[in-house]
């Protein structure tokens, strides 16, 4: 759950604007490399604060990480990919078939 106490996320997002203003300064040129660079970071602050607070890899922490990865895309596309979808379904009319199998499930 990204909503954290703001205290927190004062502290955090000086450090978090900064790599966000460098993710973007590399991926210029190349509209697809920001996923790469994104995909690094976000793997190498996981591991570096498992280094750092705890040392060593343990399969709770395992499940841990790969939950809050987890559940931070779940929770992004909840509130931002759903509305992008529905307002392309506005745009660019449904896919048929949705509306044949809703109709069945509601029967």
């Amino acid at each position: 759950m990204p909503y954290i106490k703001q205290a927190d996320r004062k502290d955090l997002d000086v450090h978090i604007n900064a790599l966000a203003e460098e993710i973007a300064r590399l991926s210029k040129n190349n509209d697809t490399d920001f996923a790469g660079l994104l995909n690094y970071s976000c793997t190498r602050l996981a591991l570096t604060v498992v280094q750092l607070r705890f040392g060593q890899f343990r399969y709770w922490i395992i499940a841990t990480i790969t939950g809050v990865f987890k559940n931070a895309a779940d929770e992004m596309y909840r509130r931002i990919g759903v509305a992008y979808e529905d307002k392309q379904i506005e745009k660019n009319g449904d896919v048929d078939m949705y509306a044949e199998f809703l109709e069945e499930i509601n029967k």
